[in-house]
């Protein structure tokens, strides 16, 4: 499904796409309806992927589509349940609770708001709160500082379930970021701002000075767009936080120790779930199964055994990886009652092989050129 807007690549002679306007509106809604009512009546085993929808419709597509039919939306769901797993890792070494966890996230849109959702669903999930109990450990900020209730009709539908009471905030100030860190005190701080060198020495100073091991993850790409340099948040922080990036760095030292810097990339972990959801024929793809997949990447964590190695396995392993996360799905929907598929194994190693003999291998025949 193709929906460009750039006028340039809708002139291009080798785009291929329809050369018109995009539409929007009920027009816009009524296009993706059907689109997913074909895509389901003639592939009924279809589990489908979203990718790259705008802010606006990201998350309200997604709402309306997850609870009848299996569908994954990567920018929201995916960029959410990578970071978690960097998050699950981190906490790990640094010897703090799921449940006791604070956290700040700078930039609030489809992937800031994605990432809130993944951490107060699997909070929710191991410590029995509710959901709004648990959106409570979490902090968003966006364009106009801390979201509050007040600010009402200008949050987004993702944004509304982390606006904070505005009694909470009265005599404190909250329309920036050091002041908002200052008075929350969070383990974690995560930039998905696109706003560059937002995440400054003042900041991780005091960022580190309340946390011991602080888990800093500028996310925001390009590069250039990242909240903070790697190199940086090692150096003002003393060599103590643990930092995954939006884009691959290299190693970084603080006193001759090397920190290996993770990569959040989402592609470690959206085949997998696709792979768990297909095979399982799962009804819908619920939170439940998210967390459980959640969960499988990041019990694959380097960091794990050695607290100076990333807090992600390398994309460079997906294949082994989603097999992992796969099985995860699948159990989890073979719990909650969703699995479709019949005869699913329920052994440990029988399930990996079936899950292995079903996956596509990129094996071609060798071309020879015809002289």
């Amino acid at each position: 499904m193709s929906i460009v807007q750039n006028k340039e690549l809708l002139e291009d002679k080798l785009y291929l796409g329809l050369r018109q306007p995009r539409i929007r509106g009920e027009q816009y809604d009524e296009f993706v309806k059907k689109f997913v009512q074909s895509a389901r009546a003639l592939f009924p085993r279809a589990y489908i992927h979203f990718e790259d929808f705008g802010l606006n419709n990201a998350r309200r597509i997604l709402d309306q589509y997850s609870p009848h039919i299996p569908c994954f939306n990567d920018d929201v769901q995916g960029t959410g349940c990578v970071t978690l797993a960097a998050i699950m890792a981190g906490l790990h070494v640094s010897k703090v609770k799921f449940t006791d966890m604070r956290m700040v996230i700078y930039g609030s849109g489809t992937a800031g708001t994605g990432i809130a959702d993944q951490v107060r669903d699997a909070i929710a999930a191991d410590s029995g709160k509710s959901k709004e109990d648990a959106a409570r450990q979490i902090w968003c900020v966006d364009k106009p500082g801390l979201l509050l209730q007040s600010h009402g009709k200008d949050l987004t539908h993702g944004q509304q379930p982390y606006a904070r009471p505005d009694a909470e905030w009265n005599d404190k100030p909250h329309d920036n970021l050091f002041d908002i860190v200052k008075s929350v005190h969070p383990h974690v701080l995560v930039g998905t701002s696109t706003h560059p060198k937002s995440f400054t020495k003042e900041i991780l100073s005091e960022l580190a000075s309340h946390a011991n091991r602080p888990i800093v993850l500028p996310l925001s790409n390009p590069t250039r767009l990242h909240e903070a340099d790697p190199k940086d948040i090692n150096a003002w922080t003393e060599g103590r936080a643990l930092i995954a990036t939006g884009s691959p760095f290299p190693p970084v030292e603080y006193n001759g120790r090397k920190y290996e810097v993770a990569e959040c990339n989402n592609a470690t972990i959206f085949p997998g779930i696709g792979l768990g959801a297909v095979l399982s024929r799962t009804k819908i793809l619920s939170p439940a199964c998210l967390v459980a997949a959640t969960k499988a990447l990041a019990a694959q964590s380097p960091a794990l055994k050695d607290p100076d190695k990333g807090l992600l396995p390398d994309v460079t392993d997906v294949r082994e990886l989603s097999v992992s996360i796969a099985a995860a799905v699948i159990k989890q929907a073979v719990h909650e009652g969703m699995a479709q598929e019949k005869n699913i194994p329920s052994d440990e190693k029988d399930l990996d092989e079936w899950i292995r003999v079903q996956m596509w291998a990129p094996i071609y025949r060798e071309l020879v050129k015809d002289e």
